[in-house]
């Protein structure tokens, strides 16, 4: 097996487990959100999920940039 393959499963591994690991803490942050919708703390943390949801759409964007470089070049 190559290194591109090798690459590719663990950033996808390490992405799952890195977003698993942060979804209870951010589901508690929108129940704060929720809660108290006009505090300034409520800001901060709208910041956060939101910086969160990026970066998850990126890692998604990456991952299948690296699994179509890899078919292309497995089979191309």
């Amino acid at each position: 097996m190559d290194l591109l393959l090798w690459i590719t499963i663990g950033f996808i591994i390490i992405g799952f487990v890195v977003l698993i690991s942060m979804k209870k803490n951010m589901e508690s942050k929108l129940a704060f959100i929720i809660e108290n919708m006009n505090s300034e703390e409520s800001s901060e943390k709208t910041k956060s999920i939101v910086w969160w949801i990026v970066s998850t759409v990126a890692w998604g964007i990456v991952s299948m940039i690296l699994i179509i470089w890899w078919f292309h070049n497995y089979f191309g």
